[in-house]
């Protein structure tokens, strides 16, 4: 059986009341939060089942118009830019964030609001799209190892390696681009690929990079509701496009890889989220609070200097006020 907290739309609802969050300071409602992507989190894949998990909640975290909701991922933000300085001048661990989903989904948006408080200097984006000529000479998961991150840096896939089980799946003529033997194409290559994705995730755990990788679950309701709104707003124009359209017509075969390689990629070094993700207030704090639990695993600290160092660092000091203005 999946290892997680079990989640279903009964028990999504209620999550807080305006009384309660009302008392709180916005510490407090963070604390309170922040244990919020545990119900959401799988480490295990076992029977994973995609339905189980709510794509929406009833909560005033999850209304943008609340108060509560911008203070409860002010406060995330804030704690999130704290502990990266920290990772930053440890300089030992670094951690990589996959943002996986359907289009409109909100990734562009999670990425800017939960990130926004982070150091440029120790944060890295990266989207990927088609591959290139100079790509598909290569195995498919050397434009990623590309781009990991450095010790001492937060890394962000948006979409990442997990496209060669999902889109190439999907749509299997894709296969043809890249170049492969013909009798290494057969039946069994996704499973192939989903193993070999598992023993290139751990190779990174135990090189130091820890994952957090995120599925923000929208609904097939609610991404009609905004490619509508990308239409009907000029300044949203630019976001559509017919593909998008056509992507959509292969909803229950995404569902059904999604649902494949969570199963099977699941590890508790590396697990998996899967977010609600209709409302984007809510999703975006849950973002927020798995970021930071990957974090707080790590222990991380500013680095210690010992006496002699110290007694230097004084000596320096002397200099700095002995020189003449």
């Amino acid at each position: 059986m999946a290892k997680k907290e079990a989640v279903s739309k009964k028990s999504a609802k209620g999550s807080g009341s305006k009384d309660e969050f009302a008392a709180m300071s916005s510490q407090a409602l963070f604390e309170h939060t922040r244990e919020l992507s545990k119900k959401y989190r799988i480490t295990g894949g076992g029977k994973f089942k995609l339905k189980d998990f709510p794509t929406s909640v009833d909560s005033d975290l999850a209304r943008e118009e609340k108060p509560v909701a911008q203070q409860v991922l002010q406060t995330g933000v804030e704690e999130l830019a704290a502990m990266q300085d920290k990772l930053y001048a440890q300089d030992k661990w670094s951690l990589l964030v996959i943002f996986q989903a359907m289009d409109a989904a909100g990734k562009d948006g999670a990425i800017k609001h939960v990130m926004s408080g982070i150091n440029p200097q120790g944060c890295q984006v990266t989207s990927f799209k088609s591959p290139s000529a100079e790509e598909l000479n290569h195995d498919y998961l050397w434009r990623c190892m590309k781009n990991l991150p450095e010790r001492g840096r937060i890394g962000i896939f948006n979409r990442s390696y997990y496209e060669e089980v999902l889109v190439v799946r999907v749509h299997e003529n894709f296969l043809a681009s890249q170049k492969l033997p013909e009798k290494l194409v057969t039946p069994g290559i996704w499973d192939e690929r989903l193993n070999d994705i598992s023993n290139f995730e751990e190779y990174l755990n135990n090189n130091g990079i820890l994952l957090v990788k995120i599925f923000l679950n929208v609904s097939k309701k609610e991404q009609k509701k905004r490619f509508l709104e990308r239409i009907d707003k000029p300044d949203k124009n630019w976001k559509f496009s017919k593909a998008d359209l056509t992507e959509r017509k292969f909803w229950k075969q995404y569902m059904e890889c999604y649902e494949d390689l969570i199963r099977n990629t699941s590890t508790k070094r590396s697990p998996w989220y899967v977010v609600p993700a209709d409302d984007k207030p809510f999703a975006r704090i849950v973002v927020a609070s798995a970021i930071l639990h990957a974090l707080e695993s790590m222990k991380l600290e500013y680095p210690k200097i010992g006496k002699a160092e110290i007694a230097e660092l004084q000596n320096l000091k002397k200099e700095l006020l002995s020189e003449e203005e």
